[in-house]
Formats: structure tokens, sequence, C-alpha cells
């Protein structure tokens, strides 16, 4: 005996009856789109940190969202299209791009961008034309700031340097720290001051805190050998990879053995063939989670498709999706206005990279991971919770 579905048993009998030239039967139509744009930085000096692994996860949920028809809303089903937008790590081409995608490509909402130097204009410009935006990345407080349609699914910097700072106190017990950071990104200064603040607020002493610009600056010796005289137990280095590389040989050249600290950038850099990272510590957002189902079923679905390995990059541009995922289909519309509505709705969001809380604002709350780099790998060390 066949068995037919439904739909397999109309397609047949509609089949038959047009032969026959009895009734005409309508065609099967593809479910209605809802675009979404993806804005980073695919060339430019951040691309090989970013591109790849923003456009795997971006796809990736694009693709498990699509699998069944696309997303729930309301009654009816919508196919997701993901609009790739290089903003080539420009603020002004961020601007560029961010226009396009609402004023030409018509779409409901926006994923990126990853840097706050890109993030936060990009912020108004999406506030202005109330569509809503996640960056899955940008740690600045003014990306949200006194914004209704821009979140994020990443801590602020003022909760990494804060929790650097602290880590230094307590787990390490050093009391005199130096810091270099790049006074011209706001990413690298806002996380630089943080740690600052609460190092001293804690009874340590910051007794060098040294400045440079990425624009005029490629040697760092004049900064890191005041940094050398200085007592200084530990340096703080919140900076780029493209930066950190020469940083730290440089330092260690000039004879700086104490143990180094990091940001979230520091993702990017590859211990392996950098022995001089030896002993450091970072803050991170993202570290696998064998406990966290979610975790793994995103790791095995991503590991499959890419034959590689996630990053923070791309656990966390999958947890953007996730949630712009969520908010869509609680509302069962696809009106910005009502997007944004559900996102500020939501209290509590589990993703690959942690359970965030929503407390009406933008800004999750959420632990950091520390990690330290051993024997040439990047190893989870503590968690560390808000």
């Amino acid at each position: 005996m066949l068995l037919f579905s439904n739909r397999s048993f109309t397609s047949l009998l509609c089949s038959g009856a047009i032969a026959l030239g009895l009734v005409a039967c309508p065609q099967q139509s593809p479910p209605p789109e809802l675009r979404v744009g993806l804005i980073a930085g695919f060339t430019g000096e951040t691309a090989a940190a970013i591109g790849p692994s923003s456009t795997q996860a971006a796809e990736l949920a694009v693709q498990e969202a699509n699998r069944n028809g696309g997303l729930q809303v309301g009654k009816r089903k919508y196919a997701i299209t993901l609009i790739l937008a290089d903003d080539r790590n420009n603020p002004e081409e961020a601007v560029k791009v961010a226009q396009k995608l609402i004023n030409q490509d018509n779409a409901i909402a926006i994923v990126g961008p990853y840097i706050s130097r890109e993030a936060i204009p990009v912020a108004q410009v999406v506030e202005n034309a109330q569509i809503p935006m996640i960056s899955p990345t940008s740690t600045n407080p003014k990306t949200t700031e006194n914004k209704q349609y821009v979140f994020r699914v990443v801590f602020t910097d003022e909760f990494q340097g804060r929790v650097m700072a602290n880590f230094a106190r307590e787990e390490l017990k050093v009391s005199k720290a130096a810091v270099l950071y790049d006074r011209a990104s706001d990413y690298n200064r806002s996380i630089a001051e943080i740690f600052q603040q609460v190092f001293q607020q804690t009874g340590g002493e910051v007794v060098a805190f040294e400045t440079y610009t990425t624009d005029t600056n490629q040697d760092f010796r004049p900064q890191l050998q005041r940094i050398r005289d200085s007592g200084a137990e530990i340096l703080f280095l919140p900076n780029y990879e493209q930066e950190l590389y020469l940083q730290v040989q440089q330092a260690r050249e000039l004879g700086i053995q104490i143990p180094l600290l990091g940001s979230d950038t520091w993702e990017a850099l590859n211990p392996a063939e950098n022995p001089q990272l030896e002993g450091s510590f970072f803050s991170t957002n993202y570290a696998p989670d064998p406990t966290n189902p979610k975790n793994q079923a995103f790791i095995k679905a991503y590991r499959e498709l890419y034959q590689n390995e996630p990053d923070n990059v791309a656990a966390l541009t999958y947890d953007a999706f996730g949630l712009l995922f969520e908010a869509i289909e609680s509302q069962g519309e696809t009106d910005p206005a009502k997007i944004r509505e559900g996102l500020s709705q939501i209290q509590q969001f589990t993703g690959v990279s942690g359970t965030a809380e929503f407390a009406g604002t933008g800004d999750p709350i959420k632990s950091a991971a520390i990690m330290q780099i051993k024997t040439g790998q990047v190893s989870f060390y503590k968690s560390v919770a808000p």
C-alpha cells in the first residue's frame, strides 16, 4: 500500500485534474522572506579575526531557521534571507552600508557591526530609522546608550575591565600594574580606564598608564621602557591583534617578563606560534561548555558544516541571530517596531555562549570566562559572574 502525505496527495490529485482539464490548481509558492543584514569587516584590519567566523555562524543560524520552512510568525512561515555588508573596518563605510541595508535592501533587522568604532555610529543610524540592531561583540557602553533599537549579546567594556582588575588583585595577588593602550580607540580606552579605576579602588597602584595611536605608532619601545622601569608586576594590554604581537615581542626583547593580561580581542591570537604569550591570561565571552547542550549541539553542527572549531565571534554571532529569531517569533509580526518590542521583552536568553539576563536594557548580564595560555594552547581557567 502506498502512503501519501496530504501535500503529496493534493499534488497528485491536482496533476490528474489538470491533465483532464477539469480544474486549475494553485502552484506551491515559496514562503515569504524576511531580510536580515549582517555588517562585519570582511576586508580590513580585523577581517581575518571576524570575517569567516561571522559569516559561517550567520549562515548556520539562517540555514537552521529555514530548514523547516522558516520562522513561524503568527500563522505564516517566513524564510530568512541573509544580506552581507562589508564595513571594511571603517566607521564611514559602516554607516553607508547600514543605510543601504535599510533604504535599498529592506532589511528588517541588522546583526553587527562587531567593532565598537563602527557599531557606535551605526547604532545612531538604526535608532533614527527604527530598525533593530544586535551587535555580537561591540562592548563599548556608548553602543546601546540611550538607544531603544540597539542590543548586544556580549558583556560591556566596563564589566570586562572590572573582571581583569579584580582578577589581578585577587587571583594573582599583585599590587602594582601597568597598562598600555590605544587612546584613539573607544574599545581600548574604555577597558583601560575601568581597569585603572577598579585596580586602584581595590588598593592597588597603576604605576604606568601608557598610550599610543595605531595610525602613527608601530614602535612601542619608549612606552615599554617606562613600564619596565616602573616596578609593575603585571602588564594589561586591551588591544587589537595587529599591534599586540609587536607589543608582546618588543616587551620581551626589553626584558619585561611579568605576566601579561588581555581582553577578548586576544581570542584572535595564535599562542602556538608566539611563545612570548606563555603564562598570559585574558577575558572572553565564550568557552566551550560540555554541560550546555545547546553549546554542544552548536559545536557539532559547526564542525560538520565547516570542518573547524567555532570561536567566540562565531558563538556570539550565532546567539545574536538566535535572540533575533526568538523575538520575531514571539511577536507574531514582522514589523521592525514589533521586533524591537520583542527584543526588549526577553528577560532571559539561553544561547551557546551561556545564559544572558536582560533587565529592560539592550545590555545582557552574563559571566565572563578567564582563559590561560599554557604550553602554547588556550585553556579555560575560571568563570567570573557579574
